[in-house]
């Protein structure tokens, strides 16, 4: 039983008020945490989403991507027409996601051991 009790704190960001509830605090305090939190949930996110490169929380735990460049190739085991996140050099082969993924599952069951 907790015998924590809400709190309401200001945002340093925003300068919201948030609610710090008891389930919270007790979570802190087991993770050995000794300092409050100093931003909203929303202004939390936002930061944490500008120290992962972009990515940020929608609803849920539903990650939003930024836009990727994206760049057109042919897959060398396939032939089929894809597109991939990196500009393909002619020295290495591209994959389709369908080829990378079967190579991935085969290297995998084969002893440890990766044929490139």
């Amino acid at each position: 039983m907790s015998s924590s009790v809400d709190k309401t704190l200001s945002c340093q960001d925003c300068g919201a008020s948030f609610v710090f509830t008891a389930g919270e605090q007790d979570f802190y305090a087991e993770k050995g945490f000794t300092n409050e939190p100093r931003r909203c949930p929303e202004c939390r996110a936002a930061s944490k989403a500008r120290r992962n490169g972009g990515y940020a929380y929608s609803t849920g735990s539903d990650y939003v991507r930024p836009h990727r460049q994206m760049y057109p190739a042919t897959c060398a085991a396939c032939g089929k027409a894809t597109q991939v996140p990196f500009e393909p050099r002619l020295d290495r082969p591209v994959y389709c996601s369908d080829c990378f993924a079967s190579r991935q599952t085969s290297a995998a069951t084969s002893n440890g051991r990766r044929s490139y």
